[in-house]
């Protein structure tokens, strides 16, 4: 199973860089970023297999259509990069070269109960299973919206 999901890791696309400068804050969109061990610069840090968090813009027109609404914002969901292309979900444990950064995927990041406050009831619902994953920094580098997202080929279990 693995190497069939190993087989088919195409390139994707960095469409949206989010950062937070505190716990709570709102979420801001920048055009490019630098990261460091802990993650991107500016943002808010978290654990170490924790220090990016990604999403797929796929599933955010599918979160809304859970919620009965249109696309919802990536803002909303707080993770820090939005990447269209690629299945996330098929790259766990693998590495992956954003820009100038080399990150590895860590594991799924699940909603928590502010799904709720953001979208209302049912929000905690529509996002699970689509929350997207986890990474931390192996290579620092940078990031600019546009950058390719490529599987490195040389990763995995």
């Amino acid at each position: 199973m693995q190497e069939m999901i190993r087989r088919h890791a195409q390139p994707g696309r960095l469409e949206a860089i989010l950062l937070r400068t505190a716990r709570r804050a709102e979420m801001s969109t920048v055009a490019s970023v630098s990261t460091g061990p802990r993650g991107l610069e500016g943002d808010h840090g978290s654990s170490e297999k924790r220090a990016v968090t990604l999403i797929q813009a796929e599933h955010l027109a599918v979160i809304g259509s859970m919620l009965g609404t249109g696309p919802v914002a990536a803002s909303v969901l707080r993770r820090n990069l939005v990447v269209s292309g690629l299945n996330l979900a098929a790259l766990r444990g693998r590495r992956l070269r954003i820009g100038g950064a080399e990150l590895e995927m860590t594991g799924i990041c699940a909603p928590c109960s502010r799904m709720e406050e953001a979208f209302g009831p049912g929000g905690y619902s529509a996002v699970r299973g689509l929350g997207g994953m986890c990474a931390r920094v192996l290579t620092p580098g940078r990031l600019t919206v546009g950058d390719s997202v490529a599987p490195l080929q040389d990763s995995g279990h």
